[in-house]
């Protein structure tokens, strides 16, 4: 009930959006701005006082004092702090689908606006895992950007598929890189865009670097690193599910959730890990990477989205995708 109540009262009371990225300190208040939910977002992606405060451009103070204003409004606490730690209360959970909808409304209505006048404006959201697409997010952002220069890009690394997807689904993200296949989860669409085949990372100095190809049996014994099976990361469900074919599981020695850190961990020893072709071109030095040899097995790469973003600078960015991201042909 209180969190209905803070959404129509905002949608009702509405004027104007307060710019937090050009404010020093906040105006005068007025009953249920928009500024509140964009601070409380803030805080709930950050979770963290001083990290949101300066997302906002804004001083942490200032901060505090909306989110204290917000949670006397809603009449429960949305965060729970102490000198360490911020996390969201169950109401701040129950909260933040409906705060990322209605801002992405007034984005959205803006954008219409904008866009009347035939040039297409407005902001998109993008996640990604970051190595792993090197070889298809640049494509996108840059043939975005020379085709549609007022629309603003923003870029969100470290997402792993099952997040990203999640975001999308919320509308915390507008577009988002994953592994695929996915289970079924409208309005979530999906498009596949590359497909790669796996191969190992080895340290230079590994006893089977100087070979061309390898079998993937031949790495039982050694020590995996791989992103957390937590992360929901279609990178491992796809390598784990190889090394079980090839008929082993595999011992994991260090998990991380940034791709590239997994490859310079190899190059520095700590173990091997199995990796797509497209990262063969950016290893860090100390490191090495060999084909797998029989079966293939893939990595395919796609785009997420939800259908029920009316975004026109979405559409754009989607149909930019379609031509310089084609859909490959399955052999």
């Amino acid at each position: 009930m209180l969190i209905s109540h803070l959404i129509c009262h905002l949608l009702h009371r509405q004027k104007t959006i307060w710019p937090l990225e050009h404010a020093q300190a906040p105006p005068k208040e007025s009953p249920m701005e928009s500024r509140w939910l964009q601070a409380f977002v803030a805080v709930a992606d950050e979770l963290h006082f001083g990290r949101a405060a300066t997302r906002l451009r804004i001083a942490q103070s200032p901060l505090s004092q909306i989110i204290r204003k917000l949670e006397k409004e809603v009449g429960v606490p949305l965060f729970d702090r102490n000198t360490r730690s911020v996390s969201l209360t169950a109401a701040g959970r129950a909260l933040l689908p409906h705060a990322y909808r209605v801002l992405d409304e007034l984005r959205l209505a803006k954008e219409a606006a904008q866009s009347s006048l035939g040039t297409i404006y407005g902001n998109v959201s993008i996640g990604f895992a970051g190595a792993l697409n090197h070889k298809t997010l640049p494509p996108l952002t840059r043939a975005v950007r020379q085709r549609y220069p007022n629309v603003a890009l923003t870029l969100m690394g470290r997402v792993m598929t099952r997040d990203g997807v999640e975001q999308v689904e919320q509308g915390a993200l507008d577009l988002a890189f994953v592994g695929l296949p996915l289970d079924p989860m409208p309005p979530v669409q999906t498009r596949l865009i590359r497909r790669e085949t796996f191969g190992a990372v080895l340290p230079t100095d590994h006893p089977l670097a100087r070979r061309k190809d390898i079998d993937l049996a031949d790495l039982a014994d050694d020590g995996f690193i791989t992103t957390p099976v937590s992360a929901g990361s279609a990178l491992q469900d796809a390598a784990m599910q190889a090394c079980v074919k090839a008929g082993f599981r595999p011992r994991i020695v260090q998990e991380i959730t940034d791709p590239y850190m997994i490859l310079t961990l190899v190059s520095a020893g700590v173990g091997i890990a199995l990796m797509t072709s497209g990262v063969a071109s950016i290893l860090p030095s100390g490191s090495i990477f060999l084909p797998l040899r029989g079966e293939q097995t893939y990595m395919n790469h796609g785009l997420a989205w939800s259908a029920e973003n009316p975004s026109p600078a979405l559409k754009a960015v989607l149909d930019v995708a379609e031509e310089v991201l084609p859909t490959p042909n399955e052999d």
